[in-house]
């Protein structure tokens, strides 16, 4: 038995079990009487709050009755466009008059919380038509929805409004303690069903009903909550119990019948007496917990010669946990949260140093220990990025004579032919693109990527002059953005190299740039050869290249292997080492169609620590 289970033992031994004595033979006489006459206040109070429960729910039904007949809803669902139909930002000019008194009832009924449409011929982002917003709320994909039990249940009420209450169906509501109602929408020339209706209230009204009614006097400790059939607490005014099962907090197994039914029971480990009302037309119930000990404080002929012990008891029990629990066991407490906190990976906490006892020099041992946990992973983090410089500067290596070789085969068959003016010109580019691809930078900016990429398209259409034409489309404000150098040219290179081989008409390459999301999109599109599906299911990152060797004896079956080249995998290898696994090349290609190569990059000013982020990311 650990430290805090003695104190408490202790606790319960020295104070708890004799008040508990003391109790029994005070309340014995007056059980039945105090009993009896609460359970009376209770069944009105609770008749009183389903009443006025009823009277929401049904001032709700008749709002979205007003909708149905005014054909708001019909018309949000075959509007031209139901993505739009939100009458909460809607002009007032561009509604009309049936829209404009539904959304001036809604604006003016204080308890709407959401509401939104699935729409039954509707497809893609058309299917969920919103009528009220809700922030931070995604709704149910009306796929999911339509495969549930609570959809067959809607269709099969026929119109008639089906109201869950909070964490019945939280795939639905969403996890506040807010009412909703379901129902089927017609349209009311044909009775066709068009669709279905949810709507959420807030728990303003709800709260304020319970709060504002009280049994009995104000010292006593009463709580309200709203449970259902299976016993699950849907509605806690406190907050506390939402979601739980009533169950766990009682011994008592309790029926939910029609009806009003109260006892005397346990609840939270507290004697109490639980009054039980079942709602009409709903299967829910009203529970009221009052306290026994509270009930018991109104006998006052039994407490003028009790007061004396219950405040020595009371005493007792308050020295005992300021000086003795509270003291030996809150310090502890205190280091288990921390190793908790440790254990989820959060190494920056730290132990607070308080006082001169064995408590604190735990907490300073504990504290030294993780500054040293700290340095040993900030020391790794450190050997890790250098680890990833180090692959990436192999990987970029791997371009340089790869594009070499082909360029200069280009100016020796230019030399052959005596193209001596040609040669100047392709010579001139080359040396452009050298002096760009031998610099010990790593980093460039697209501006200096797209001329370097100018370079070696004209060098290209020197060659292949009839072969292919070319265009870039890069906005001017993208070009201060950093890249890795030789990101396009390899890309590009593939596509006139392999997706142009053969091919009885002109070629055509298009590079275009744009930013979506913080990210900088780089596409390459050539009007080649394509690629099937087997050649491009071969195209992966990071191979290895013992892996590839060990496969050579396999040449018939890779065909076009080539394909996806050494370029175009050392640049998506480069990008993953580079900013993460969020970014990469992917590749769209279809046999005969041609080729489409989409590069993401993060988007960044040359400089910038994109290394930090992508790690982040």
């Amino acid at each position: 038995m650990n430290l805090r289970y003695k104190l408490f033992t202790a606790f319960l031994g020295l104070i708890i079990i004799p008040l508990f004595i003391l109790g029994m033979i005070m309340f014995f006489v007056t059980y039945n009487s105090i009993e009896k006459k609460y359970s009376q206040q209770s069944e009105y109070s609770l008749k009183a709050i389903s009443y006025s429960i009823s009277n929401v729910f049904k001032d709700m039904n008749n709002v979205t009755d007003n909708g149905i007949a005014t054909s708001v809803f019909h018309m949000a669902l075959s509007a031209d466009d139901p993505s739009k139909q939100d009458l909460t930002d809607a002009e007032q000019l561009s509604l009309n008059a049936s829209q404009r008194n539904f959304r001036s009832l809604l604006y003016n009924h204080p308890s709407i919380s959401y509401a939104f449409l699935y729409n039954f011929n509707g497809k893609g982002s058309s299917e969920i038509v919103s009528v009220f917003t809700k922030e931070n709320f995604r709704t149910l994909p009306y796929d999911k929805f339509k495969g549930s039990a609570l959809y067959q249940e809607v269709m099969e009420l026929n119109g008639v409004p089906k109201w869950l209450a909070p964490h019945e169906y939280p795939e639905l509501t969403g996890t506040e303690a807010v009412f909703t109602q379901i129902r089927l929408i017609k349209e009311l020339s044909f009775f066709q069903n068009i669709g279905i209706l949810v709507v959420q209230i807030k728990n303003w009204e709800f709260e304020s009903i319970f709060r504002n009614l009280k049994i009995g006097g104000s010292n006593q400790k009463v709580s309200f909550m709203l449970v259902n059939d299976d016993g699950m607490i849907l509605l806690d005014p406190d907050r506390n119990l939402d979601g739980q099962s009533l169950s766990s907090f009682t011994t008592k197994h309790i029926t939910y019948k029609p009806g009003f039914q109260s006892f005397k029971t346990q609840f939270g480990g507290e004697k109490s007496i639980l009054s039980v009302y079942h709602l009409k037309d709903y299967p829910w119930s009203l529970v009221s917990v009052t306290s026994w000990g509270s009930l018991s404080r109104e006998v006052t002929v039994f407490a003028r010669w009790f007061v004396a012990v219950i405040f020595l008891c009371f005493l007792a029990a308050v020295i005992f946990n300021l000086f003795f629990m509270n003291r030996i066991t809150g310090g502890i407490a205190v280091i288990v949260r921390f190793m908790r906190r440790v254990e989820d990976g959060d190494l920056t906490t730290r132990v607070e140093e308080k006082g001169n006892d064995e408590m604190t020099l735990l907490a300073k041992g504990i504290n030294d220990l993780m500054d040293k946990i700290n340095m040993l992973f900030n020391r790794i983090q450190v050997e890790q990025r250098r680890k990833n410089q180090a692959e990436m500067r192999v990987l970029q290596a791997q371009i340089k004579p790869h594009f070499l070789f082909n360029t200069l085969e280009s100016i020796n068959v230019l030399a052959v032919q005596n193209e001596g003016s040609k040669v100047s010109e392709m010579v001139y580019r080359l040396a452009s693109i050298l002096r760009i691809s031998i610099q010990d930078r790593d980093e460039i900016t697209l501006q200096e990527e797209v001329t370097h990429l100018r370079n070696y398209l004209d060098i290209q259409k020197f060659r292949f002059e009839d072969v292919f034409d070319y265009e870039i489309d890069i906005p001017e404000e993208l070009m201060k953005c950093g890249i890795l150098k030789l990101t396009l040219q390899p890309l590009v290179e593939n596509s006139i190299q392999h997706g142009f081989e053969g091919i009885g008409y002109h070629g055509r390459v298009s590079v275009k740039g744009w930013e979506d999301q913080g990210n900088l999109i780089l596409r390459i599109e050539d009007n080649g050869i394509g690629m099937t599906s087997a050649q491009l299911s071969m195209f992966q990152y990071m191979i290895n290249d013992s892996a590839e060797q060990s496969t050579g004896g396999q040449a018939e079956q890779v065909i076009h292997q080539e394909r996806r080249g050494l370029g175009v995998r050392s640049v998506a290898d480069r990008i993953r080492i580079e900013y993460g696994d969020r970014y990469g090349i992917f590749i769209c290609a279809s046999p005969g169609e041609g080729t489409i190569i989409q590069c993401v990059i993060p988007k960044y000013e040359q400089g910038e620590d994109h290394y930090a982020k992508s790690i982040i990311g």
